[in-house]
């Protein structure tokens, strides 16, 4: 048996590449038509432009239901390891209420372009990389709580070393970002593929780019963590029956009815 063939490790697995593969294939499709600069392009602008922003789409939103099925099962996972423990229990809850809003964002992103509507593309944005970034945070405080009674130390400071990682990103995007577009560089920023190094706030634009990608990495390196947990779990899906058939009375209940009214008629 392949390790991804073991309980859902295939989950992340398949989160992280198939996501990975969406920013691969814009980014080529992108530099290829010349639509954006092959130097540090933010992921967003790699999909703002058609053909590319299809793909970006489509690809995006399957990387989005990924991203759901991967926030439950490791839900389900916590809870089944700790169901006495108030505290893991609601920090559980509180990591999946995040989890989902991230993938929310992540849609977002995907169907709304920076250049056409630039308000809900960076609230998808703010979902996906803030709401995201508390949530690998939250995972990060289970871990520890759960160390080394449920699993490894090292897979918590692994973590913990991820997390710090995003958070050092975050902060470099957030600080450039915030800077470049205050206005002092011109309005026409939101709008803006191609950049040469004579432009005002190029340094900066660079910073960001350099620190949005990075902070995806992150994320790459974060799910990828829980390969070797999901690895340990899988679901079962039961089906109930409430009858033998479809209907709402039974078909012999409605044949003898017919039968009683024909007899009456006749």
């Amino acid at each position: 048996m392949w390790w991804f063939q073991q309980g859902l490790s295939f989950l992340p697995s398949a989160l992280v590449i198939w996501t990975a593969a969406a920013f691969i294939f814009s980014y080529i499709t992108a530099i290829t038509l010349h639509h954006v600069d092959p130097a540090l392009p933010y992921i967003s602008d790699t999909g703002t432009v058609a053909p590319e922003k299809c793909l970006f789409g489509v690809m995006l939103n399957i990387a989005a239901v990924l991203c759901v099925a991967t926030v439950y099962v490791r839900y389900k996972q916590v809870h089944a390891l700790s169901p006495e423990e108030p505290r893991i229990i609601k920090l559980n809850k509180a990591g999946l209420a995040l989890g989902l809003l991230s993938c929310l964002g992540l849609s977002v992103v995907a169907n709304f372009q920076k250049t056409t509507v630039f308000a809900a593309h960076i609230c998808g944005a703010v979902l996906t990389f803030g709401l995201g970034s508390f949530y690998m945070f939250v995972q990060t405080i289970l871990s520890y709580k759960m160390q080394p009674k449920i699993h490894s130390k090292q897979i918590f400071w692994i973590r913990l070393m991820v997390v710090i990682w995003c958070g050092v990103s975050a902060f470099s995007m957030l600080t450039c970002s915030s800077l470049l577009y205050s206005g002092h560089f011109g309005s026409d920023i939101v709008q803006k593929l191609h950049w040469n190094p004579e432009d005002k706030g190029y340094v900066l634009h660079i910073i960001t780019t350099a620190a949005e990608w990075s902070m995806s990495f992150s994320f790459f390196g974060f799910f990828l963590t829980y390969i070797r947990d999901f690895q340990k779990i899988s679901l079962r899906v039961e089906a109930n029956l409430q009858g033998l058939t479809l209907y709402d009375t039974a078909p012999g209940l409605i044949n003898s009815e017919r039968t009683h009214l024909l007899s009456k008629d006749t």
